[in-house]
């Protein structure tokens, strides 16, 4: 009798428990890495166990997708549209969510992974395509907010995010201290305006908070 053919006992996992160890396998090793059975080992379980909440692979790989866009697109997003009551302040909240302390912010490590999956297989770029004109018309939805003309506010947020994901393709490693002191620049590149001591003062302390978050 084979694995496949013996009665389930016992603990078999939950759907969290295997999307957490393909999270793992993805940015660990790359999506080749993403397997049942090398799944099923890592978990100590059968690989039956795997089938009593996906049906098969591609589910699994569907759902790993779908959380890198809970995970980076709908952070992002969120942090754009996140009431503010300066351009600064709004800036801040923005460029604050990359930082790798900043509690539920941008994960890069699985934005990294999908940007490298994404050079395997075609449907995946054209979901990472457009996951980033989504991001870049949110921060360009912001800046209009703020009273800049559509074309300005256009090449500013491409400054924005090509920043942004180049530090992440390029596995940039800054302490939160290195990136504060960068802040005040950063911000006035972008909008044209300095945040104030009280702005970065706020924005410090919060990052600085055990678990980065809001």
């Amino acid at each position: 009798m084979t694995e496949d053919t013996l009665p389930e006992r016992g603990w078999r996992g939950s759907p969290e428990v295997w999307l957490d160890a393909a999270y793992e396998a993805l940015v660990g090793k790359g999506v080749d890495a993403v397997k049942i059975m090398p799944l099923a080992n890592a978990l100590k379980l059968s690989r039956t166990s795997f089938y009593w909440f996906f049906k098969d692979r591609n589910q699994l790989l569907s759902q790993l997708l779908e959380r890198w866009e809970q995970t980076t697109t709908r952070v992002l997003v969120a942090a754009a549209e996140e009431p503010a009551a300066t351009e600064t302040m709004a800036m801040l909240n923005v460029i604050s969510t990359f930082l790798p302390d900043a509690g539920a912010g941008f994960d890069a490590r699985i934005e990294l992974a999908v940007r490298a999956w994404a050079q395997q297989d075609p449907a995946v770029l054209a979901r990472l395509q457009a996951a980033d004109a989504g991001r870049l018309q949110a921060l360009k939805a912001l800046l209009e907010r703020w009273g800049h003309a559509a074309a300005d506010a256009d090449v500013r947020a491409r400054a924005i995010y090509l920043v942004q994901v180049g530090y992440i393709s390029m596995r940039v490693e800054e302490s939160l201290e290195d990136r504060l002191a960068r802040f005040p620049a950063y911000v006035e590149i972008y909008t044209g305006k300095k945040p104030t001591a009280e702005e970065m003062a706020r924005t410090a302390a919060r990052l600085r908070r055990p678990g980065g978050g809001r």
